[in-house]
């Protein structure tokens, strides 16, 4: 059972503990941010004797994922064997304890300019030996205003010997105040409280309940730190960093970092809740990664192929991606056969069209896979309900808002026939910078919004999936604007040969009849309405409970 033990540490074992690589901070610590003057007005409390906080440190035997020594500093590995002090509460302050005392230079973050650091010499912190304790600060940074027989710096107070302040300096009472600053910090009694027998599960959650920015440490982060193997040269971390390289390489885009760590769980313990992935048993959890990390692709690639899904923006749900892939792990990467595709077409319709991702993810994935192993076993699995796709529900549920799972599928559907561009008949290029707001360009209403509301349509109804067309930038904000289609498309027809097929990219089958000539947007609305029906119901394998009319 974990235990808090109260202790107070001498100066010169903190510092030998930290020169050791005995206390390190953990990967999921912020980075320091403190300033220099920040640390001399540390010190200076210090020297007055004033308490400065409680250390929270976290003494265990595990090997943990440290992204840096006290202040970014390369310091020595703890000795083999030897237990491990991470800090849990307190890191600004030691680490600007020891940057001051050692003298030392850090780079922290610039908070102005995030990709230029500052580089801080902390051996620019002196005492003021002619400071009025009561009325100024004695440990400061600007020595403008003094001459050099009236500071000492951190550094050379602490390490200097009596011979070489002898030389410097002459008055009694100088060297007398440098011999009680030293004593006063070499005597200070740093309060500690040290967490032992403790679990990493409840090392995070005492970091969480301590920390006062208000950072909730995510599952990955925990899960980081605890996977960490430095004999396996395996790193959570930075594993996962090459997989979304990968992805970004091949221009499919980032994912969850949470859907590799459910997909694990899934295939270890059959169950993904916080609480599962927590107990992973770490040799596991690395004997299976690259296995995973194959699957996820095959799944991506399965994603991009038969779906046509381009990017990870059109995704209803990154969380489809894991019983997808739970089905890739099983099946060794192997394509579905024709039975597999077709149950698992209808699986992922029916999580699009339900949304059934918004809420209870971890207790649907692991019913979920329940519905895959039957697939695996080419067996017809339990469906998903009864689903609605009538026109009166599309109709009612189509507002358009890339932020929605329903509508994200929808586009799906028009991505799949690879959309052409109206004048030339190339491939419209989809991206994720481009699909992320439904105010982006790519998003074309073939009925301009501007042109409908001068026609007193309700918003709703042009805002809607059915008047929605993908197009290239230049198209809809250059040429396009607020043109009624009857003007607009002529200039197109008559560019170019293969508008026809072209049209039909976009789901849109016939110009003649579809009222685009006679600018009719209720008779365009309806047939374009019926085209993405009768795609969404060749997807799916229709039941008794569904509603098709």
């Amino acid at each position: 059972m974990a235990e808090a033990k109260p202790v107070n540490i001498m100066y010169q074992n903190l510092i030998s503990d930290i020169d050791s690589g005995r206390v390190k901070i953990p990967q999921f610590q912020r980075e320091y941010v403190w300033s220099k003057e920040d640390a001399a007005k540390l010190i200076d409390s210090v020297l007055r004797g004033y308490p400065i906080g409680t250390f929270i440190l976290w003494k265990t035997r595990d090997t943990l994922r440290s992204i840096r020594d006290i202040g970014g500093l390369k310091l020595k590995d703890a000795p083999e064997g030897d237990s491990v002090y991470y800090v849990l509460d307190g890191q600004q302050r030691i680490t600007s304890l020891y940057a001051g005392i050692k003298g030392v230079s850090i780079k922290r973050e610039n908070f102005k300019n995030k990709k230029v650091n500052i580089i801080e010499d902390f051996s620019q912190i002196y005492i003021n030996l002619t400071a009025e304790e009561n009325d100024e600060q004695i440990v400061v940074t600007n020595i403008d205003m003094l001459n050099e027989m009236q500071y000492i710096s951190l550094k050379e107070l602490l390490d200097a010997n009596f011979t070489q302040i002898f030389r410097k300096f002459t008055h009694d009472e100088l060297i007398n105040q440098i011999e009680t600053y030293r004593t006063k910090i070499q005597n200070y009694q740093f309060s500690v409280v040290e967490l032992t027998n403790a679990p990493i599960e409840v090392a995070t959650e005492v970091f969480t309940r301590l920390n006062t920015g208000g950072k909730t440490l995510t599952v990955f982060e925990i899960m980081s730190a605890k996977m960490y193997d430095e004999e396996n040269s395996f790193d959570l971390a930075e594993k996962h960093d090459e997989f979304l390289a990968d992805l970004e390489t091949n221009r499919f885009g980032a994912i969850s970092n949470t859907v590799v760590l459910q997909l694990i769980s899934l295939i270890l313990n059959k169950d993904c809740a916080k609480k599962s992935i927590l107990s992973t048993n770490k040799v596991d959890f690395i004997e299976i990664w690259d296995k995973t990390i194959d699957a996820t692709k095959s799944t991506i690639d399965y994603f991009r192929t038969f779906y046509r899904i381009p990017v990870s923006g059109l995704l209803p749900y990154d969380s489809l991606l894991v019983p997808f892939a739970y089905f890739f792990y099983f099946n060794n990467s192997k394509k579905p056969d024709d039975f597999q595709r077709k149950w698992l077409q209808d699986y992922f319709w029916r999580c699009c069209l339900t949304s059934r991702f918004s809420s209870g993810v971890e207790s649907k994935m692991a019913q979920d896979i329940k519905k895959i192993e039957s697939i695996l076993s080419k067996e017809e699995p339990e469906q998903l309900g009864g689903i609605d796709v009538s026109l009166s529900s599309l109709e009612q549920n189509g507002r358009f808002t890339v932020g929605r799972a329903y509508i994200k599928a929808l586009i799906c559907i028009l991505s799949y026939h690879e959309p052409k561009s109206f004048d030339d008949g190339a491939k419209v290029i989809l991206d994720n910078d481009h699909l992320k707001m439904s105010t982006s360009k790519n998003y074309h209403h073939f009925f301009p919004r501007a042109y409908l509301s001068k026609k007193k349509i309700d918003e709703d109804r042009i805002n809607h999936i059915a008047n929605i067309t993908l197009v290239d930038d230049f198209l809809n904000k250059q040429k396009i604007r607020d043109k009624a289609p009857s003007v607009y498309m002529k200039e197109y027809v008559a560019g170019n040969e293969n508008i026809v097929k072209t049209m039909r990219s976009h789901l849109i089958d016939d110009l003649d009849t579809w009222g685009i000539w006679t600018d009719e947007y209720d008779m365009f609305f309806n047939k374009r309405l019926a085209a993405i029906q009768k795609e969404l119901k060749e997807r799916l394998i229709i039941n008794q409970y569904d509603r098709v009319e």
